[in-house]
């Protein structure tokens, strides 16, 4: 199957309802919490996806049917009872392929730790069917990885470092997290 073919289908594998089931390691304050997230994902309309290229600075005469897109939602609660829910826009635009994998950016019209529009880089690698995301926060640097197992499983594992000086290389980690999606619908 054609590598842009399997990027295509991982995303359509994303289109529904989730639940996950994630552990976060604090390693800056030596603490680990449980949490728990359901989640909702839909295609993002012509219309959405030229909104988060024209947030983002991007030219929006593209062939948005090659941008995979979507609106996520989702609510998450602690184990401590803390509840925090989300909706945003993303899309994904291929700037290479290597071999087995593509590369590009991930444009979302909110991030998840800076209400604003974000760039991001993206590898998926057609193999192993795993998605990594990079983003440069303000304080941290988060790699965020979703493999996908089969079409009603994923594994997610999130690592945030703290934001080195710049041209340094990413040493120390703030946050580290592991989780277990599951399709509901």
């Amino acid at each position: 199957m054609e590598l842009r073919s399997v990027f295509h289908t991982f995303f359509d594998h994303c289109v529904g309802s989730w639940s996950t089931e994630r552990t976060y390691h604090y390693l800056t304050q030596q603490e680990v919490e449980r949490s728990h997230t359901d989640f909702q994902v839909s295609p993002l309309t012509n219309e959405l996806k030229t909104k988060v290229l024209s947030d983002n600075g991007y030219d929006e005469d593209q062939d948005l049917s090659a941008l995979p897109g979507f609106h996520l939602a989702f609510n998450t609660v602690s184990e401590k009872g803390e509840k925090v829910s989300q909706a945003l826009n993303l899309t994904f635009v291929i700037d290479h392929e290597i071999g087995h994998t593509l590369e590009g950016d991930y444009l979302r019209d909110r991030a998840y730790e800076e209400a604003r529009p974000i760039i991001s880089r993206f590898r998926f690698d057609g193999h192993t069917r795993e998605l990594l995301m990079t983003t440069n926060y303000t304080r941290v640097v988060s790699v965020d990885s979703i493999t996908l197992i089969n079409p009603e499983t994923r594994i997610r594992r999130i690592l945030n470092y703290l934001r080195p000086p710049a041209g340094q290389p990413l040493e120390k980690l703030g946050l580290v997290g592991f989780g277990v999606e599951q399709k509901v619908t």
